[in-house]
């Protein structure tokens, strides 16, 4: 459950500002509730349409002063824990930045009776604006709550030449850098169609996947690669084509940078990001 106002604080806030004003919501049981938070990163990126812009929205949504920038999530950057992670709302972009910076806030809450669509994030410690670690008791940190599905057990399933994660349903290519090489996007492409003529690993319904896709298979309690079971894959690099093409400007597309986890664009002529096809899935929509 979302504030239906996109910006209750008004104003930018830090992130340890952030927590403290949604404290501040839960001492007033703001719109009849006592138990507001900030967004985990999952639950904040869930919210977003890569189809759409200013804001990054799905159409006919019902939120009142949505802010075009960013917005704080509950998450700290695994690497770097001095930074949070924060969503973009105007184009749908997932970076970190600095804590004592300021962003938007929206603050969510959990239904107890609802079943939660959105998967957990994987954390599992806290740290302070500094980067130092704390204990997580009534942070509202993203480590603290847990918020989201629990991950199945076990999670993946390896298969010969490929890897199955029971979260999404979809199957990845056991090499996660089958050409060897950084390629344009159209060539991504063109090489999963000489793939499937191929029957690669004995499948000829391989795919680039979505950008949404991408992003399930991260770890926030990881990096270098933000991946929960790096083992598991061979030839993991840091930056991947999706096939989610931006609408801020469309010869751009969504790609994940995979060191951190980041979500941003990658320009299609320039030979800069690799290759992980995938097949199956059914669980994210299309279109994003």
């Amino acid at each position: 459950m979302w504030s239906r106002d996109a910006a209750p604080a008004e104003f930018p806030l830090t992130w340890k500002e952030a927590f403290d004003f949604v404290h501040a919501l839960n001492s007033r049981q703001f719109a009849g509730y006592g138990d507001w938070r900030l967004p985990n990163r999952r639950e904040l990126f869930s919210l977003v349409s890569h189809s759409r812009i200013n804001p990054a929205l799905p159409e006919g949504h019902p939120f009142e002063n949505v802010f075009p920038g960013y917005y704080w999530s509950a998450t700290t950057c695994a690497r770097l824990p001095d930074q949070a992670w924060y969503v973009h709302m105007g184009g749908a972009k997932i970076y970190r930045g600095m804590k004592h910076a300021s962003y938007m806030v929206w603050p969510v809450r959990t239904q107890k009776m609802a079943e939660e669509a959105v998967f957990q994030t994987g954390e599992k410690k806290c740290f302070d604006e500094l980067g130092r670690i704390e204990q997580c008791e009534e942070t509202l940190q993203g480590a603290s709550v847990h918020a989201g599905r629990p991950w199945p057990t076990p999670r993946f399933e390896v298969q010969a030449d490929t890897v199955t994660d029971h979260i999404s349903g979809l199957t990845w290519m056991g090499n996660a850098d089958p050409d060897g090489r950084p390629v344009a996007w159209q060539a991504a492409r063109d090489l999963i169609g000489r793939m499937n003529r191929q029957s690669a690993s004995g499948y000829s319904d391989w795919r680039l996947p979505h950008i949404r896709e991408l992003e399930s298979l991260v770890d926030l309690s990881a990096h270098s690669p933000a991946l929960p079971t790096a083992d598991l894959f061979e030839d993991v690099r840091d930056f991947y084509w999706s096939a989610t093409t931006s609408q801020y400007e469309t010869r751009y597309a969504w790609a994940l940078y995979l060191k951190d986890g980041a979500v941003g664009v990658g320009f299609k002529p320039n030979p800069e990001f690799f290759l992980w096809p995938v097949r199956g899935g059914g669980f994210f929509e299309a279109g994003d």
